[in-house]
């Protein structure tokens, strides 16, 4: 579906060179045009990206955010070969994984668009993406995520899937599979649980488009060369129609909209899998149920950064649509949340596990950092409120039903899904 949307995209873009020029209105970044010149860097990604648009015409959000995230070029301009693209594509696919592969593996996750689609730097001396040559992650990077923080938060997931599969029948065959791993921080802290509790377990791919609304309808943003101001890139919209719009609901009242095709394609294939062979999905995200417009921004050292000044050398990203994923999830399989990140930690038992924690250690040092994390995780103007958890699950887990039971597998509880109601401490 999004290979769809990208290259009908580019077939515009071939069609149709005039554009409109625009600001989008989006609050946490400009369009650049208050940047001075000399912060305005021409980075390598920058000189890809200029002679891509040059070569092209104005692209999309969704495939300026995957160039500069994910870019791994280097060298002379020449396209990639399909043949390479597909083994590219084989090492992707590693990462897809049972539990144990993936805590014991390392890198970075590679996402390529077709030939046409795909070109090397224009002389650039190393790789450009940012994904590809930096440690984005902790005080030393650009920003920090919640396994990073505390152990506690990777343990009270590792609790969350012990529940969910004793709630399932126990079955003794399961896979543990995370999307986007970065250092693998938040798989390790799970197998710890699962290791911790081996008693119990004896018995058993994103990126978006921007869409605003004109009085013309509703048009995709593109990102286009400023023909005004040398290396620099502006905002425009298209002149027509774009398949983006095919992701909007009928009745939006909302003027701008963020649309992810792929985390749709994502959310209807684990809606499928969970429909037929059961199980559950937890996703953890900063985002919103619908309500948000403006949540596409970069972070470069723990700070907002423009997001199209000097490509390359900072974070891009965006708030998940939860109510986006819902309705992509079709009705095969039940939804749980969006669940703010301090109400489902707290459900799981955090201020138990923080106590057990600062009981066991002597060393100031190491309380203090377990009380920082702890309110980082939870502190409502930190991490607290702006992050949510939202699960899928056949609908037969919400009844305590279930259409495949075998010898090994016992019959499954109708108990309380654990985060998203108080867990009964017994």
């Amino acid at each position: 579906m999004g290979v769809l949307v990208r290259s009908a995209a580019r077939q515009l873009c071939y069609a149709a060179r005039a554009v409109i020029p625009c600001t989008w209105r989006g609050k946490y970044f400009s369009s650049g045009s208050d940047e001075p010149a000399a912060n305005n860097r021409v980075t390598p990604m920058l000189r890809h990206l200029m002679y891509k648009i040059k070569s092209t015409g104005p692209i999309t959000v969704a495939e300026y955010m995957k160039e500069v995230l994910t870019n791994p070029a280097k060298g002379k301009a020449e396209a990639v070969s399909d043949v390479m693209i597909k083994s590219l594509q084989v090492l992707d696919t590693e990462w897809q994984s049972t539990a144990l592969g993936l805590a014991k593996r390392r890198g970075r996750h590679l996402s390529f668009a077709s030939q046409r689609e795909y070109t090397w730097d224009l002389g650039a001396g190393g790789s450009q993406g940012y994904y590809m040559h930096r440690d984005m992650l902790g005080e030393k990077g650009d920003f920090i995520t919640s396994p990073e923080i505390s152990q506690i938060f990777g343990e009270l997931l590792g609790i969350w899937f012990i529940s969910e599969w004793m709630a399932t029948g126990k079955n003794v065959a399961f896979q543990l599979v995370e999307l986007g791993p970065g250092r693998g921080t938040l798989m390790g802290d799970i197998l710890r649980v699962f290791s911790q509790l081996g008693s119990v377990l004896k018995n058993c791919d994103i990126s978006i488009h921007l869409v605003e609304k004109t009085p013309q309808g509703w048009r995709e943003v593109l990102i286009d060369i400023d023909p005004q101001v040398s290396g620099k890139l502006r905002f425009v919209l298209a002149p027509c129609v774009t398949p983006a719009q095919a992701f909007l609901q009928h009745d939006e009242i909302r003027d701008h909209v963020e649309v992810c095709p792929d985390a749709g394609v994502i959310i209807q294939e684990l809606s499928e899998r969970i429909a037929l062979t059961g199980g559950a999905a937890l996703i953890a995200d900063y985002g919103h149920d619908g309500t948000k417009t403006d949540t596409f921004r970069g972070f470069c050292g723990h700070e907002l950064h423009d997001v199209l000044i000097a490509p390359g050398t900072a974070d891009l990203t965006a708030d998940v649509d939860f109510s986006y994923l819902r309705r992509m999830a079709q009705g095969k399989v039940a939804s749980l949340g969006p669940t703010e990140q301090q109400t489902f930690l707290k459900n799981m038992g955090i201020d138990v596990r923080l106590k057990v924690l600062f009981n066991k250690s002597d060393e100031p040092s190491v309380r203090q950092q377990l009380l920082q994390g702890y309110d980082m995780l939870m502190n409502p103007q930190k991490m607290g409120e702006r992050f949510n958890f939202f699960a899928l699950l056949p609908h037969e887990r919400l009844h305590g039903r279930s259409h495949h039971i075998n010898a090994c597998q016992s019959r499954p509880s109708a108990s309380p899904v654990a985060g998203f109601g108080e867990l009964a401490w017994q």
